[in-house]
């Protein structure tokens, strides 16, 4: 009797236990949010960062917490979504923190600065180095909360109606060119210009610029720069790396259930390494593509990249000597720059150096 009373009430525990997560899951809040995506829906891979994102939180918290996500333009303009975040008219906004250097230009480190570092010396820096949680202290001004949800890698250089080889080819022309970039290119003589990526086209097409960086093969073709300016120049040196965010409304983050928190967080770090993944495979295929259909691939001259190099820098000293917020992130990000660079050197540039210049036939 003893044995039969022990496995009725070892049988009566397991059905509690089997009907428990279904109960905890009726107890927890069904939160809804809107995303407002810097990025138009014609790109699947920028603005698929938000959608996977949103599938991802539904699906960890068996579809309580759901978060929809609009397009560029369609209820916030696509630089106005960092207002709209910390005013509370949307919950978050998936976004690139360069956009909004006019505010300050300590937003650029959140994306990538101009001869910053790769996808995984930038990840490096924000899981590891610091750089996350010194980039949320700067955010909290805002009252923002952000989480690193994306990354294109390497970007490529723009495409150009006409040939630029030195930096006198570069005075005077309009370009479209986000971030500090732009600002580097000012130096040199070029006229930027912050255009959202919808509009990149027609500014293009009716003769508003004269040459438009976006992000590289995959999302360039789709958008067809090539039909109207057929020099595709590399490398993207503003963009060593291009890591997209989820900036959250403070105030609505802290009302949010430990759990969907935490569904949040890991949705975030899944779409940083997916997005990387997406595009390390379409690349190749699309650059590919390009060629057959008459892109002229071009590099930029040494002139041009050690001009660009000495004003980036230059920059960067000059804002760090009068902006207290940016010179915080500047200092220990510049260490950890150099220390990254020493440690590529000795491992990787030199395997995939060999491995570029003796290729397996």
């Amino acid at each position: 009797m003893k044995r039969r009373d022990f496995l009725s009430k070892t049988a009566l525990g397991a059905a509690a236990g089997v009907l428990a997560a279904p109960a905890i899951a009726q107890s927890m809040p069904e939160v809804k949010w809107r995303c407002a995506s810097s990025f138009p829906k014609s790109l699947d891979t920028i603005y698929g960062g938000g959608e996977y994102i949103s599938k991802r939180v539904a699906a960890l918290t068996d579809g309580k917490f759901q978060i929809r996500i609009f397009g560029a333009g369609e209820i916030v303009p696509a630089f106005g979504t960092v207002d709209a975040v910390q005013q509370g008219t949307v919950e978050c906004t998936h976004t690139a923190g360069y956009y909004f250097v006019g505010k300050n230009k300590t937003f650029a480190f959140d994306t990538t600065v101009p001869f910053g570092m790769n996808q995984r010396q930038q990840n490096a820096w924000m899981y590891w180095g610091g750089g996350l949680k010194l980039q949320r202290e700067f955010l909290r001004d805002y009252s923002i909360v952000s989480f690193p949800a994306g990354n294109t890698g390497t970007q490529m250089g723009g495409w150009f109606k006409k040939p630029v080889k030195t930096v006198a080819d570069l005075k005077g022309l309009k370009m479209r060119i986000a971030g500090l970039g732009g600002e580097v290119m000012s130096r040199l003589g070029a006229i930027p210009q912050q255009i959202a990526g919808g509009d990149i086209y027609p500014a293009l097409e009716k003769g508003v610029i004269d040459a438009a960086e976006w992000v590289g093969p995959y999302d360039d073709e789709k958008l067809g720069f090539y039909k109207i300016a057929p020099y595709y120049y590399y490398p993207g040196w503003w963009e060593a790396c291009s890591m997209y965010s989820m900036y959250v409304n403070i105030k609505e983050w802290e009302k949010l259930p430990k759990q969907y928190q935490e569904a949040f967080t890991s949705a975030c770090a899944e779409c940083n390494i997916d997005m990387m993944a997406e595009y390390d495979y379409k690349n190749p295929i699309a650059l590919q593509s390009l060629i057959k259909n008459g892109v002229k691939l071009q590099s930029y001259s040494t002139e041009i990249m050690k001009a660009a190099s000495n004003a980036a820098f230059e920059m960067y000293e000059e804002e760090a000597a009068k902006n207290p917020s940016f010179k915080k992130i500047y200092e220990p990000w510049k260490k950890f720059r150099n220390d990254q660079m020493l440690w590529n050197k000795v491992a990787e540039q030199t395997l995939m150096s060999f491995m570029l210049t003796n290729p397996v036939k």
